[in-house]
């Protein structure tokens, strides 16, 4: 891989690197992000964020909110896959947002540079603000080398993650590992009542689950007609090595 860029930040190295036609993001040596606009879907941990979109009927997509923009990828196969206007990309490292617009050529979103806790908190005040579609909480920091999830999942955020979202709009949530989804409060009674829908989804490679929830019921069925092919649970052209399970 050839090193692009790089750029050192108190106790934090950015680094930028090629690898073929994709771009990557790493801090203190933990891979962040990937995007190679040549061949997008190649069955990433990004992927997997990006699929729940498809629970949606592509008329009800018009809004996200990403909570934690890393290098932007997640935002380049927003903007390729769904019809989605608006999309908002909030991130506490101003580092980022700027490797976001000048490598992985993010535009067209808008970019907050802000605390997701007092992004969500502010918005929740704002009268005139109009709830998400689709909210993405992928807030992930990063501690002797390893990612770790920024903000727990504690039932207060875990509820104030809901109001953001239109009655009939899908949360998904990045957790480490399956024990760090198990202890969240989304499998305690005040919020699991609230949800028909919820499932979750990991990828034998990776130690991340995913959880995607809504106040209505999703379909795996609806998902596997309208998801890319490359990513499509039941497709056999699929590169998107995952188990998808019920949240129990």
């Amino acid at each position: 891989m050839a090193l692009l860029w790089q750029k050192q930040v108190g106790d934090t190295c950015y680094e930028v690197r090629n690898h073929g036609a994709s771009v990557r993001l790493y801090s203190n040596g933990v891979f962040h992000s990937q995007w190679n606009p040549r061949d997008p879907l190649k069955g990433s941990l990004w992927e997997l964020l990006l699929l729940p979109a498809f629970f949606l009927p592509e008329k009800r997509l018009n809004s996200v909110l990403l909570l934690g923009v890393g290098g932007g990828a997640l935002i380049r196969l927003l903007q390729a896959y769904t019809s989605a206007k608006r999309i908002v990309g909030v991130d506490l490292d101003p580092v980022h947002l700027q490797v976001a617009r000048r490598f992985f050529r993010v535009k067209d979103v808008e970019l907050v540079h802000a605390d997701a806790k007092e992004y969500v908190a502010d918005y929740l005040q704002n009268p005139s603000a109009e709830p998400f579609d689709l909210v993405i909480d992928d807030i992930f920091g990063h501690f002797q080398g390893v990612a770790q999830r920024a903000v727990p999942a504690s039932q207060e955020w875990c509820a104030n993650l809901m109001r953001l979202l239109h009655r009939d709009g899908v949360l998904v949530s990045n957790f480490g590992d399956l024990q760090e989804l198990r202890d969240s409060a989304w499998r305690q009674k005040a919020l699991r009542s609230r949800l028909r829908g919820a499932w979750m989804a990991y990828m034998p490679q990776y130690e991340n689950h995913i959880l995607a929830v809504s106040r209505k019921t999703l379909s795996l069925a609806e998902l596997k007609k309208r998801a890319p092919a490359k990513i499509n649970p039941g497709s056999p052209s699929c590169r998107l090595y995952a188990h998808h399970r019920l949240l129990r």
